[in-house]
């Protein structure tokens, strides 16, 4: 072909290649249909003229009416024609454009080098095309995204060629694509990065070498429920908001620090750099009292409270998947110390504790595989300790690595677990068939079985249910069964414990209070609880192990006093030795459990003792 700008002209190739981009039905061709048209009206104009003049006439013809930018240029990449569509996109006449290098309409730097290397690439490698997504400068409108084509023609020399650009605008779609890709990785409430991105960032801090610090904060607000069904979802989101500001204001800016929302009320802070923890705790402190400060909406004065776990260690010592571990281990201690405070990640507590919830995760196979059994202590009446006056049944895990578990070792963890219920429900299920037995065998000489409920199974809606199916099953009557709880589970908000007690009463099953002072025994006539025995447990009776002070005595007597006014029956536990059952028994208790009799007994053990005692 001439080199371009020659004179055109117009035969049947040409009307056939014109109807073809004509024949739309209304629909604009992709851009790429379009390129590969005007390539192949080149290319068959020359291979069906001799005379190259037609087939120029024909490129022309379909260039100048093409809706796709395009610029055709000499061999060293300078423009000397462009056509309207080209012209319309960049916001300039189409001569405007000519004498300016291809490259030099890239709007940065970046942009020119992107295309120089298509351009040599197409001289010096021979592709024959080179795509790309780059910015070109608008004469008014400043820049825009567009998808760039570099190919050549063939010139009329054998080996010549001329490079041709041809642009179609994509700032819309990528303005979409961005906006796609920035909702995929930030919070739409807070505009913070989210879980995904922030995840992202942290493998790349942890990417590094060398003696920087990584730093994890996890923040969690505390109570946001509150918050959030008091005074509305509009309301909770303002605060949340407000959380994400007061957070950015104090953490970003220090050590490359970014802060992202990953849930509901939890969001995180990385920070790396060089610092120490005593820094990383100074920051998460003025954190802390930022968020407390309060936030006007709605004339109420918002002011939350954050509990924070923190980790710092070298970014090459461990992995994403261990540091966000430390973190949430870190944030859960903190809570359970009471909230609106922060923990620093502690490798030793944390040993302790992985095998603590490795005990918590395997418990319900431990049950199923019968590694459970009871475990009971004798409870004696004073007047004479060779008389049962009950028998506690309690739970031991015969555990096949770490040997014989008593139940303050696994009750907080079946709490946690979810097991709590069905390890009730085998306690109260073998115990009573224990008690059964008892009655078959001594008859009136069998002792009632007290079973001390946890507080998930005291305020468990179904626990008259559970009780009742129990007693029915091994044809027990109610009196049997002894029933004990605590303050706690007493003063409960949910109200089930009372509810639940009321209805166990009227069945005919005795029930138990813990005590330690004048306070919990008050709560009876308060809530009129259907208790007949109180167990005084505590200080109270630790103060008696050694001798008599004047000021113990008087506060046990006042109990003992107070508890026969309200026609209680009073015994107490952890009572060690003879001498100090002897000064209960003389002060009005009536019986006692504890290392004086025995820290606890098989049911064989407790077999001969009802035996002994029958007789």
């Amino acid at each position: 072909m001439p080199e371009p700008g020659a004179a055109p002209g117009l035969v049947d190739v040409a009307r056939r290649w014109a109807a073809t981009l004509a024949d739309t039905k209304g629909v604009s061709l992709p851009q790429e249909q379009l390129e590969q048209l005007l390539l192949d009206v080149a290319q068959d104009a020359v291979r069906t003229e001799p005379n190259h003049q037609p087939a120029l006439l024909r490129f022309t013809k379909l260039y100048s009416a093409s809706p796709v930018g395009i610029a055709l240029a000499d061999s060293d990449g300078v423009i000397v024609e462009a056509n309207a569509a080209l012209g319309k996109l960049l916001g300039c006449r189409p001569t405007a454009l000519r004498g300016r290098p291809i490259a030099d309409l890239g709007s940065s730097d970046h942009d020119v080098a992107r295309l120089r290397s298509g351009l040599s690439q197409l001289r010096k490698l021979g592709q024959q095309t080179q795509q790309e997504r780059l910015l070109l400068d608008h004469s008014e409108e400043g820049t825009l995204w567009v998808d760039v084509t570099l190919t050549d023609l063939p010139g009329d020399r054998p080996g010549s060629a001329y490079p041709v650009l041809m642009v179609s605008d994509a700032n819309e779609i990528h303005l979409l694509q961005e906006q796609l890709l920035h909702q995929n990785v930030h919070d739409p409430l807070t505009g913070l990065p989210n879980a995904t991105s922030f995840g992202n960032a942290l493998e790349t801090a942890l990417a590094g070498s060398g003696r920087e610090q990584v730093a994890l904060v996890y923040l969690d607000v505390d109570g946001f429920k509150v918050i959030n069904d008091g005074l509305g979802a509009g309301v909770g989101d303002q605060v949340l908001r407000g959380v994400a500001t007061k957070l950015k204001a104090v953490f970003t800016g220090k050590h490359n620090g970014s802060v992202a929302r990953l849930s509901g009320d939890g969001f995180a802070v990385l920070l790396r750099g060089e610092f120490t923890p005593t820094q990383v705790i100074a920051l998460v402190e003025q954190a802390l009292e930022e968020l407390a400060e309060p936030i006007y909406l709605g004339g109420h004065g918002i002011g939350v409270s954050a509990s924070a776990g923190i980790v710092v260690r070298p970014v090459t010592d461990g992995g994403p998947e261990e540091l966000l571990r430390a973190a949430e281990i870190a944030l859960h201690r903190a809570k359970e110390a009471g909230k609106a405070q922060w923990m620093l990640f502690d490798p030793e507590l944390d040993a302790r504790d992985r095998g603590r919830y490795q005990l918590g995760a395997v418990i319900a196979g431990a049950l199923e595989n019968g590694e459970f059994s009871l475990i009971y202590q004798p409870t004696v009446k004073l007047a004479n300790t060779d008389q049962l006056a009950a028998v506690n049944a309690g739970l031991r895990w015969n555990h096949p690595e770490r040997g014989e578990l008593d139940s303050d070792e696994f009750y907080p963890l079946a709490q946690t677990t979810g097991m709590t219920i069905p390890l009730g429900r085998w306690l109260l299920a073998e115990s009573l068939a224990a008690t059964a037995r008892w009655r078959r065998r001594f008859g009136e000489a069998a002792p009632d079985v007290c079973v001390r409920l946890p507080n998930r199974l005291a305020t468990e809606p179904d626990l008259v249910l559970l009780v009742k199916e129990q007693l029915d099953r091994h044809s027990l009557p109610a009196q049997a069964l002894r029933l004990c709880t605590d303050r706690e589970s007493v003063l409960d908000p949910r109200g089930e414990v009372l509810d639940s007690f009321a209805v166990l009463s009227d069945l005919g099953a005795q029930l138990v209070l813990t005590i330690s002072g004048s306070a919990d025994l008050e709560l009876i006539p308060q809530h009129r609880l259907p208790v007949r025995h109180v167990i005084l447990s505590g200080a109270v009776i630790d103060a008696l192990a050694d001798g008599e002070d004047e000021a113990d005595v008087r506060h046990l007597s006042q109990l003992v006093t107070r508890a026969k006014e309200l026609k209680l029956r009073i015994g107490a536990e952890g009572v060690r030795s003879h001498e100090q059952a002897e000064r209960l028994r003389r002060l009005g208790v009536l019986a006692a459990r504890g290392s004086f009799v025995a820290d606890s007994a098989t049911g064989d053990e407790v077999d001969e003792l009802i035996e002994r005692h029958a007789h």
